[in-house]
């Protein structure tokens, strides 16, 4: 995946929480309650990130998921048409996201976790399948390290040795 170090601090970022749960620790005393935040980031121009805060308030879960989101920004790869270049199936853990190619006017054909992911990167036209486990976090992540490692025409002719009309046909 490429995961080379982007400057948030340069980008736009907008921010979408993908689910917030309660969670509970049984301790001699009774139950810790804490909250922890799924948070993706986007400038909507192909640049975007998912992280997990927690925090015994919501709102701190949230900004410390942003933060965490802020520092795993990856680069997508969009066409013409404002989707991604190629078909791939993106796995973590047990979820796996098909991510398809569409033409203009298709938009955003993509369940709860995976949307949030698309929209933050800026695709308009993109079709996906969530296939395995439906755990929000793993599907987000899935989504993520499929449209990380989708390639552009260019690099796949610079790694074949040859040129973009011959990988284009």
């Amino acid at each position: 995946m490429k995961q080379e170090r982007i400057d948030a601090s340069s980008l736009e970022l907008t921010e979408k929480v993908v689910s917030i749960k309660r969670v509970t620790k049984v301790v001699k005393g009774g139950r810790n309650m804490r909250f922890t935040a799924l948070v993706v980031v986007g400038d909507g121009n192909g640049h975007v990130g998912a992280g997990l805060g927690k925090a015994t308030e919501i709102p701190e879960a949230i900004r410390k998921g942003k933060e965490d989101a802020a520092k795993h920004l990856i680069t997508v790869a969009l066409d013409e048409n404002e989707s991604i270049t190629h078909d791939f199936t993106g796995k973590f853990g047990g979820a796996s996201v098909l991510l398809k190619k569409a033409p203009e006017g298709t938009g955003v054909i993509a369940g709860g976790p995976a949307r949030a992911v698309i929209e933050m990167a800026g695709i308009k036209n993109i079709r996906t399948k969530s296939l395995g486990s439906n755990n929000k976090q793993n599907v987000v992540l899935a989504t993520i390290n499929g449209l990380g490692q989708v390639k552009t025409p260019e690099e796949v002719a610079r790694l074949r040795g040859k040129s973009v009309e011959e990988i284009l046909g």
